[in-house]
């Protein structure tokens, strides 16, 4: 397995991505040593000391002016993570288990923590030997830290609760040892700095816009092939356009749909005789629609990139100026704020796509398509209700989009009285994500029977080699056939990214993080 060497406070986007899609082990840089050796050092003071701090001596939340004598603190801070162990529901899947616990190391690297190297060895351990926590998915409010989720990563490191190895789910204990580990006993804060921090809605976020970028990516591709099926035009999209305006995303936009048709002899066939003034706005507003989202996602991810490098327990140990200091870096407003962003271009991407799918479908607008694109309506209903299952994941994913960083409650007898609620904002982004590879990849299906009816005809290079990939799947659909598979599988290519891959790379490239 390759390792990443992560240095905290500069990990990139492309890097986490890596670490959720490729399951690649990570370690944290030699240069993050010495500020973690040295924040533990005075986690450890101020433990032998007399002077109140909170997490280290102290009781957590309401309880924080209780004393605990230091005989106790091995005590105190298992007993945290026990009684934190509250997840409930769906268990999260692997693959973002491993983002989480890559995001705990890169917060405990910055080195104001105050946990023991071994701590952190015992994480990169675990990741390079693919010991996974069972990590239930709901239970956090997004503030005070994602408390529940993360006790339970931190209980699998004392040999508590459950984890999964080599593909096995087993106690937690038992998996450590099957792969040559030992559980960890903490010492004074580091319970408290394994459950505090926004790890787990930062990892939920950034799963949500990672595939949805690769939807965009396939959005763009399944809308030039709309455009074409409709013989829509390409004059909407120069570039002239788009740079008065000024905005990156569309410009984007509108320079990967010119490269995807650039040779279509479906376009040139209607560059002059066609009646019609303009297209609908599906088709002539792609780059000001689809650009925008592009646009909402690189601002979303500008702040899970911040997210994903900083420090977010509580208290803080200032090593420069020698003092521990109680602060809120748990709260997860950020990335709420990201997670409703997303969610946003989730929808709208969905939206448009699925007004190319409808008038794609109906024989009024589609400029001499067939009725639902079957070349025996009436007989066929063709893709009438794949049409309707589209508008059927558009409409949820528009509920979806509501937004949650404006819901809150107080919790923990008042003491955290406004929450952010990101965890399950940004936990939504996968069902969304799901419906919204399904909408794209059903605009493809449709998209491409619409192009190939203009045989003799052709479509661009670059959108002939996406239609010979889609058909390498999904057949065409010369009559009624159980339609169902072709959904399933249409949206893995959305999903997997391939059909970008069937473009080249530089008409795309920089639709991403």
């Amino acid at each position: 397995m390759s390792e990443l060497v992560l240095i905290p406070g500069e990990t990139t986007l492309a890097q986490l991505e890596r670490i959720w899609r490729e399951g690649v082990a990570v370690r944290l840089a030699d240069s993050a040593r010495a500020g973690i050796a040295a924040s533990a050092a005075r986690i450890a003071r101020a433990a032998d000391g007399t002077e109140p701090v909170y997490g280290v001596n102290t009781g957590f939340g309401k309880l924080a002016s209780v004393r605990i004598a230091a005989s106790d603190t091995a005590t105190l801070q298992r007993n945290l993570i026990l009684s934190h162990c509250c997840g409930v529901g769906e268990t999260v899947e692997p693959q973002t288990v491993r983002l989480i616990m890559a995001l705990k190391l890169l917060s405990l690297g910055r080195g104001a923590s105050g946990v023991r190297p071994q701590v952190i060895a015992l994480l990169e351990e675990m990741l390079a030997r693919n010991v996974l926590p069972v990590i239930p998915a709901q239970g956090s409010v997004g503030a005070s830290g994602d408390l529940a989720p993360l006790a339970h990563v931190a209980a699998a490191m004392l040999g508590e609760g459950q984890a999964d190895w080599q593909g096995d789910r087993m106690p937690a204990d038992r998996a450590l040892r099957a792969a040559g580990l030992s559980p960890v006993v903490l010492a004074a804060k580091e319970g408290l700095a394994l459950i505090n921090g926004t790890q787990v809605s930062t990892a939920f976020a950034l799963a949500g816009l990672f595939d949805a970028f690769a939807s965009a990516r396939a959005a763009l591709i399944a809308s030039a092939l709309s455009t074409d099926a409709i013989m829509g035009s390409t004059a909407p999209f120069l570039d002239e356009i788009h740079q008065l305006r000024g905005h990156r995303g569309q410009i984007v936009a509108a320079r990967a749909i010119r490269g995807l048709m650039d040779g279509s002899a479906i376009r040139e066939s209607h560059r002059t005789g066609d009646n019609r003034v303009q297209d609908p706005y599906c088709i002539r507003c792609q780059p000001q629609v689809t650009g925008a989202c592009i646009d909402l996602l690189w601002q979303a991810g500008r702040s899970l990139q911040i997210e994903a490098n900083a420090a977010t327990d509580n208290p803080l140990v200032l090593t420069e100026t020698d003092q521990i200091v109680s602060g809120g870096n748990f709260h997860a407003e950020p990335v709420a704020f990201a997670a409703d962003q997303i969610a946003l271009a989730i929808a709208e991407i969905g939206a448009i796509s699925q007004r190319r799918i409808a008038l794609m479908v109906d024989p009024t607008l589609s400029h001499d398509l067939p009725p639902f694109l079957t070349p025996d309506p009436g007989l066929n209903s063709g893709l009438m209700i794949a049409e309707v299952t589209s508008a059927a994941l558009m409409s949820e994913n528009k509920h979806l989009a509501n937004p949650c960083s404006t819901d809150s409650t107080p919790t923990s007898a008042n003491q955290e009285d406004h929450v952010s609620m990101a965890a399950h904002g940004a936990r939504r982004l996968m069902r969304m994500n799901a419906n919204l590879s399904q909408i794209v990849g059903i605009e493809a299906i449709c998209a491409a029977a619409g192009v190939e009816f203009r045989a003799p005809l052709t479509t661009s290079a670059p959108l002939r080699a996406v239609i010979a990939r889609l058909r390498q799947d999904v057949a065409a659909l010369d009559q009624d056939r159980y339609l169902a598979p072709d959904l399933v599988q249409v949206a893995r290519l959305v999903r997997d990214g391939d059909l970008v891959a069937a473009v080249p790379s530089d008409l795309l490239a920089e639709v991403r993080p």
